[in-house]
């Protein structure tokens, strides 16, 4: 049986969706598709992405995006808000028959719904059920619906993904490295850790990936992801529930906070309960704050225009969305949200709530010109090794232009 992941786009969860899908946001170790397709024992054979995406999802995909598979009679439907899946065993309720649909009792969106093709492509560019599928409700599934849902189930999902994939090909902690605790330290064969590194697994595994590099004197505390490529810079302490994605370097004080990819939090500065796209940059010193001093629940909004909600979370630090630039010592509040492309260069804190592209000084605040962006943008990429797609930019400038 095939299976498809969809985004419904019935979430609020910009700007982590502006450049990518729902099931493209690192949710934990992995992106929400990866854990989906982990777990389920269907074959996944393609995505479904809202139109405005599905050029630059397609360029990162290895199953087609926005087709269906003309040669099967039925498919699994998957959303790809479903953070934590099941499985779907006999017996654990997460396996529909064909026209059964599984939804959040909560809100009565689909989880996931099995139809024939037709009934497929109805639902997928309608966003409803056809009449024929039965319904049925189950309770306490999470769907992301806003950003900081993320922060709020972050530690399952990291103790899920360490605890679900071993890494292969690993070596023993070199000489001059401490290990504490009983969880899993596990170091790929070609990742470096330098001497006086401090490798703590007494409160979960600890995983170190492909090439990457954690430098002399840091401290990495799990459950922890350190993925491919990725560096930790000197005297860094990186706490528990932290995933620094590909490609990334991070120093300083970091703890609980997902990074996507790509993205740069070298120098000293605190950084805690947060979610960073690809391609933001942290200027020294920058720190930010995840914590009101009242000890008080995070109340807080995703877009300028957007209303005020509550979190349910007493910790909770920032969303940085992608090409993010922030100067030397950055202020950052509590439950701040910094829409793709911003510049902050204010010597005050900045505004809770950012809008994209917008160019922040003491001088005031403006747009960021989309030419220049881009010309910054191609410069940083290429320093990566990595080109901007054409698809890329028309979607920057999409957002740019809204």
């Amino acid at each position: 049986m095939g299976m498809i992941i969809f985004d419904d786009g019935r979430h609020d969860l910009s700007p982590m969706t502006d450049l990518r899908a729902v099931f493209e946001i690192r949710t934990g170790v992995f992106p929400t598709l990866g854990r989906i397709t982990h777990a389920r024992s269907e074959t996944l054979v393609g995505v479904w992405a809202p139109q405005r995406l599905a050029a630059i999802v397609a360029e990162r995909s290895a199953v087609p995006v926005n087709q269906l598979p003309i040669e099967s009679r039925q498919v699994l439907l998957v959303n790809g808000r479903w953070l934590l899946p099941s499985r779907g065993g006999e017996g654990d309720g997460f396996s529909p028959a064909l026209n059964e649909a599984i939804v959040q009792q909560e809100s009565g969106d689909v989880i996931l719904v099995r139809l024939t093709i037709d009934g497929a492509l109805h639902f997928l560019m309608t966003g409803s059920l056809p009449d024929e599928v039965h319904v049925r409700a189950a309770a306490g599934q999470a769907l992301l619906t806003h950003p900081w849902d993320v922060i709020r189930h972050r530690d399952a999902a990291i103790g899920h993904d360490l605890h679900a994939t071993r890494l292969l090909d690993t070596q023993v902690p070199p000489h001059g490295v401490t290990v504490l605790g009983d969880h899993p330290v596990e170091i790929h064969r070609t990742a470096k850790v330098y001497p006086g590194v401090v490798l703590d697994a007494e409160h979960g595994p600890v995983s170190i990936n492909e090439h990457a590099v954690i430098r002399p004197n840091a401290v990495v505390s799990g459950p922890c992801r350190i993925a491919r490529h990725s560096t930790v810079v000197d005297r860094a302490h990186i706490k528990a529930n932290t995933v620094v994605g590909p490609w990334c370097k991070v120093g300083g004080e970091v703890g609980g906070t997902i990074f996507q990819g790509y993205s740069n939090k070298s120098h000293e500065g605190h950084l805690g309960d947060s979610w960073v796209g690809e391609w933001a940059n942290f200027g020294a010193g920058t720190t930010n704050s995840n914590l009101l001093n009242t000890y008080g629940e995070v109340v807080m909004k995703s877009r300028p225009d957007g209303q005020h909600r509550r979190t349910g979370l007493m910790f909770l630090g920032a969303i940085v969305g992608d090409h993010v630039k922030f100067a030397i010592n950055t202020r950052i509040m509590t439950g701040s949200v910094f829409g793709t492309g911003a510049m902050i260069a204010t010597t005050a804190a900045p505004p809770a709530t950012v809008p994209a592209f917008a160019w922040l000084t003491d001088a005031g605040s403006r747009t960021y010109r989309l030419e220049k962006f881009l010309e910054v943008a191609r410069a940083v990429m290429a320093r990566r090794g990595v080109a901007m797609s054409s698809a890329m930019s028309n979607a920057i400038a999409s957002i740019a232009a809204a």
